[in-house]
This record gives structure tokens, sequence and C-alpha cells, in this order.
């Protein structure tokens, strides 16, 4: 009985590790794995037609190649249009160095970063140079990879910014800008097709006559 519990117990911890250890955070060798800044292009709001019962604006056209720096699954709060939120950073908030300096969370729909003595970089860089994003994924392929992504992959993600309008009176308006703060600072980006890897070559750069999508 007792080596059957033993043997219970052996199985039960190998399984625990291959099912959770393809969640743990990549990785990388210090330096920077993305150096572009997101592309943006202000358009007129014009409609994106609904979207599972949300009508969708846009008002610029967004394309960026990131370090994903941490995902949260939301079950409640606007989760059946966007079920996942996706920390990204890019620049020196890509670079391996840095962020073994900063303890990074999700909660709320806010994305937060923390230090215990002094910040590795400036605040105002990290602030300028990563982003939560609200993703609502346009299609099953772009749903698979939100899903899938884990904190260390490197992911190209082009689309929408967009302002989302629902049901009595619902209203959630995406930033367009990467310099702002706390409530409303977030991305809310209606995505058309994303890649991800986990090395930097996995995830194409975004091709410079192509980086923001043309309006509509």
């Amino acid at each position: 009985m007792r080596s059957f519990l033993k043997l219970l117990l052996v199985c039960m911890a190998v399984w625990g590790i291959a099912h959770f250890w393809p969640w743990r955070p990549l990785i990388h060798p210090p330096g920077v794995l993305t150096k572009e800044d997101p592309v943006q292009r202000d358009c007129p709001p014009h409609s994106l037609g609904e979207f599972k019962g949300y009508g969708l604006t846009a008002v610029a056209s967004y394309a960026l190649r990131a370090r994903v720096l941490h995902t949260k699954h939301y079950w409640v709060d606007g989760n059946d249009l966007v079920p996942y939120d996706v920390a990204l950073g890019w620049g020196r908030m890509s670079d391996q160095a840095v962020l073994d300096h900063l303890s990074i969370s999700q909660s709320n729909r806010f994305y937060f970063y923390e230090w215990r003595e002094a910040p590795p970089i400036p605040e105002a860089e990290i602030i300028t140079h990563s982003s939560n994003n609200h993703v609502i994924a346009a299609n099953s392929d772009v749903a698979h990879v939100v899903s899938s992504l884990r904190a260390g992959q490197i992911v190209s993600m082009k689309g929408w910014l967009v302002n989302v309008s629902g049901p009595n009176g619902f209203q959630w308006s995406t930033s367009t800008r990467r310099d702002d703060t706390g409530n409303g600072a977030c991305e809310v980006f209606y995505v058309e097709s994303a890649v991800a890897g986990d090395e930097p070559g996995q995830a194409p750069p975004m091709d410079p006559k192509a980086q923001a999508l043309s309006a509509r």
C-alpha cells in the first residue's frame, strides 16, 4: 500500500511539472529583444461593425512587436469580449537585465510594476515602453495565440485601437498614448493577426511598409 501511495505521489508530481512547466516565464540572456516602438496611425473614427454583441469603433491602426511581460485571464468583467489582458514591453522593457529588477502583475484590468530599492531604468521609460492591452481577438487563430502566450515570449500583433459600446450604455474607450497611466491608460486592441515565438526571430519584425494598417 505504501509503495502504491509513493508511486501515486510521484506520478502526480510528474504530471504537475509537465502541466505547469510550459507556463513558467521564459528567461533570456541580457539584452534588448525588441527595439522598435509600436506604430500607430490615427484615423477618422469608423465602425468595424458589431462583434459579439458590441459595437467597435476604430480610432487608430496599431501594430507592435514586443516581449510579453505578463498575461491575465479574466472570467468576469467583460470576459466575453476581452478574456485576456496582455502586458507588453519593448526597448529596454524587453531586456532581461531590466526585468530581473521588476515585479510585474495584473489585476482588475490594470498592469502593475514594482521594484525594491530603485527602478532599474527611469520610471518614465517604464511607462512609455510598456503597456497593458485589453485584447479583442478578431478570429479563432488570434484567440489561440493570445490564450497560449507566456511571459518572455515575443509577439507581433496588428489591428486597431477601438472604442467599445455595448448594452445598457456600456462604454470602453482605448488609450491612444504610450505616456499615460492609471484609469483609461490601457489599449483596447482589436487584433486581426498575431504571431508569437520563444525567440525574437520566431515573431517576425513588422514590415516598415505595412507597419500600420490603412484606414478603411
